[in-house]
């Protein structure tokens, strides 16, 4: 039998190198063996393949009326495909299915905006602080503190009844409160990572502080930012849904699923209970959907199960 040399053993490498794999892809093979974040993803693909394309199939406008069917004859309204109300109709004999559509676009829009303003101002803010350190570190998050005291729920309501119930002013309410938490998760990171190899190799090769955030900070930042993100896209569904359901959030002739599903609980006492099912549905399967998928991201890019 053949002794084996090491430069045997060398060939055999050469000839069939071994294929290491990257820490994303290692993450993505254990989210997808995750049945619970694959199950929420498939949902959340499901939902925003509604919310763009399920106009496609709608037979009425949203704001075409049935006078047919308004009040007391909303009953009558029934889901039905014959008709072409799948969702039936609503109290003011609009077509439930393109309104449902509509609401669940602006409610997964307000979610999405709100929660990448908060993560890119609070990663931003919170790498900057934790980087510089000292006074102005102190500064920054004694600004974060200050801000976190104030009630958020009540800045936000009293922002939509001084300039006006909009969209653009709910941004703006949730924008000003939103990244607070994401600064102080990324000041806290910051600490850690600025004395790293990494970081003192850039700061001895005279490269700017700036620059450093940008570049070696911030991308460092992704796995738990991406893990914030996804949760905190429910959460801002939420207040846009409690705001709309309070009568001061999305207005007419736009809607959303918080302003549908308060219009569906007031017919719940006529027996009409689509008004109500079919919203709340997509409410609640986009929300599980987003926990999900965050609960399996957190999993798969938690450094101490790799």
């Amino acid at each position: 039998m053949a002794e084996t040399t090491s430069d045997d053993v060398l060939r055999e490498m050469e000839a069939n190198p071994v294929k290491g794999r990257s820490l994303w892809a290692d993450a993505r093979a254990r989210f997808f063996r995750n049945k619970a974040a694959v199950a929420g993803l498939i949902a959340l693909i499901f939902v925003t393949s509604f919310a763009l394309f399920g106009g496609l199939f709608a037979q009425y406008e949203r704001d075409y009326i049935n006078f047919a069917l308004i009040g007391s004859n909303a009953v009558n309204g029934v889901p039905s495909f014959e008709t072409g109300y799948y969702f039936g109709t609503d109290a003011s004999g609009r077509d439930l299915y393109s309104r449902v559509v509509q609401g669940t676009g602006i409610s997964l829009m307000v979610g999405l905006i709100g929660a990448l303003v908060a993560v890119v101002v609070g990663t931003l803010y919170g790498a900057t602080a934790g980087y510089i350190g000292g006074r102005t570190d102190g500064m920054m998050m004694r600004t974060v503190d200050v801000l976190m005291s104030i009630p958020f729920m009540f800045v936000l309501i009293l922002l939509l009844v001084i300039f006006g119930r909009s969209i653009f002013m709910i941004f703006v309410g949730i924008g000003l409160i939103s990244w607070l938490d994401m600064a102080r998760i990324a000041r806290g990171q910051t600490l850690t990572l600025k004395n790293k190899e990494f970081v003192e190799a850039a700061v001895a090769v005279g490269v700017k502080p700036w620059t450093i955030i940008l570049r070696h900070i911030v991308p460092n930042l992704l796995g738990i930012v991406i893990v914030y993100a996804t949760l905190l896209v429910p959460q801002m569904i939420l207040f846009e849904s409690f705001i709309s359901f309070l009568g001061l959030g999305v207005q007419e002739p736009n809607t959303s699923l918080g302003a549908l599903i308060k219009e569906g609980a007031g017919q719940m006492q006529y027996g009409v209970l689509w008004q109500l099912l079919f919203p709340l549905f997509f409410f609640l399967l986009t929300l599980f959907a987003f926990f999900f998928v965050g609960d399996g991201l957190r999993d798969a890019l938690d450094p101490k199960d790799r």
